[in-house]
């Protein structure tokens, strides 16, 4: 058996955001489906003002929504993610996703990230249906 000193292996399989490695200045966490990310859930987008965030989807499915804007969300694009593909949010992007429930994201960030350097931006009731909407057209629910 290996210390753990040496090798740790972790995993999540709970719900929503859960950090498994936190380690000097970067963070390694799992995200999963939640209730709060139902497209009809969404009612914000959050940046980063500090730090790139980078996604990548294991499993599952995951729209990851991109907003355009200074100040607040003025234009939402929609990107249906494909597998093991590295999707890396630019400081600064407004961002927010949409999971299935079998879905899995290893998302990799700065280990300082939080609310306080991560401000929000209420969504729109045009830009809220726009999320359910397109989650619909992507995911070919009616």
């Amino acid at each position: 058996m290996i210390e753990e000193t040496l090798l740790k292996v972790d995993t999540f399989d709970g719900i929503g955001y859960q950090p498994v490695v936190d380690y000097e200045n970067w963070r390694v966490a799992i995200l999963r489906f939640h209730p709060e990310l139902l497209p009809e859930n969404i009612t914000h987008m959050q940046r980063h003002d500090e730090t790139d965030e980078v996604f990548v989807l294991l499993e599952g499915q995951c729209i990851l929504l991109i907003g355009e804007g200074k100040v607040k969300v003025d234009c939402i694009h929609s990107v249906d993610m494909q597998p093991f593909l590295i999707y890396n949010v630019k400081r600064g992007c407004w961002h927010s996703h949409t999971l299935s429930n079998d879905a899995r994201v290893l998302i990799v960030e700065n280990r300082e990230t939080n609310d306080f350097n991560s401000p929000k931006s209420k969504l729109s009731q045009q830009q809220c249906n726009f999320i359910i909407n397109e989650t619909r057209s992507l995911w070919g629910e009616s």
